[in-house]
């Protein structure tokens, strides 16, 4: 949301400017200079990316508009759902989860919370490391080698689509200036015409550079950095429940492991630990 309203406050404000100083708004719908720059930067992001980046680009760009879904209370109800599950296991052993973890779909537990199923990433980044603790002969330093391996092949998948997003945002202004030598050769062809036609071609022209450099620093750009900044609410997401799960492994009490985990949630989402307790043993259903 914050994102739309960003994008729409960056467009006011430049075409607002522009009226405040009596230009014609008419002189900046140039749909053939918006076709050259558009089609152009769609054409190179097509040719520069396989398949799988292409939609990491269009599902991301999708969070951004919707916004991060790691707030304060996402992060509540993942304390709440582990001190459950490891508490669980504390008091039946690691064998009673064994069907939580293999079909966590069906997990009286999990079915709970319907935001941690959704994302599988998530729910796989979880099961399999139980899995793996379930199998046993494992020791908690090769499971930590193991979750961090995730999480850096997670990062760096996302970071791809980001990347790509970010080369295309570079090369706006200088697709701008392609739109623009094209005014200008068209304006040449039209020396020796009426002052008011070549006037126009040539603010055609300048509208084109106008618009690779806006969309460039006002739109793309940004929007590649809110991607990365989602990207990070996800890595630090998945520390949090490697946190929790490691200190568990080490043998810690299961509130033990969630107040570790608790300390590790950035500190402008983190919740006390009176409210975290609360929640954790306050049984109930998730907070919405």
């Amino acid at each position: 949301m914050f994102a739309i309203i960003g994008i729409v406050i960056v467009l006011g404000a430049v075409v607002g400017g522009f009226l405040m100083e009596k230009g014609h708004l008419l002189v900046l719908l140039q749909p053939a200079e918006l076709l050259i720059i558009g089609g152009a930067a769609l054409g190179t992001l097509l040719v520069a990316n396989p398949t799988h980046i292409l939609k990491g680009i269009f599902s991301g760009l999708m969070s951004v508009l919707s916004g991060s879904k790691f707030n304060k209370v996402r992060y509540l109800n993942t304390l709440k759902m582990m001190f459950e599950f490891l508490n669980k296991i504390r008091k039946e052993g690691l064998l009673s989860v064994e069907m939580d973890v293999e079909k966590p779909n069906e997990s009286s537990i999990f079915k709970k919370y319907p935001d941690f199923l959704k994302d599988h990433h998530i729910c796989d980044f979880v099961c399999d490391t139980l899995r793996m603790a379930i199998t046993g002969g494992v020791e908690p330093f090769d499971m930590d080698q193991m979750m961090e391996l995730d999480m850096e092949v997670h990062h760096h998948d996302a970071s791809q689509p980001i990347s790509a997003l970010s080369t295309m945002a570079d090369a706006l202004p200088g697709l701008g200036i392609v739109a623009a030598v094209l005014g200008v050769v068209i304006t040449m062809g039209a020396i020796g015409g009426p002052p008011e036609e070549i006037g126009h071609k040539v603010a055609a022209a300048l509208v084109g550079t106008f618009l690779g450099i806006l969309l460039c620093y006002g739109v793309a750009g940004p929007l590649a950095s809110n991607m990365t900044k989602i990207s990070d609410d996800l890595n630090a997401y998945l520390h949090v429940l490697r946190v929790i799960m490691l200190g568990f492994l080490k043998g810690s009490a299961p509130m033990i492991s969630i107040e570790m985990g608790r300390r590790a949630i950035p500190s402008h989402l983190r919740p006390g630990f009176l409210e975290m307790e609360k929640a954790c043993k306050g049984g109930g259903e998730p907070a919405s």
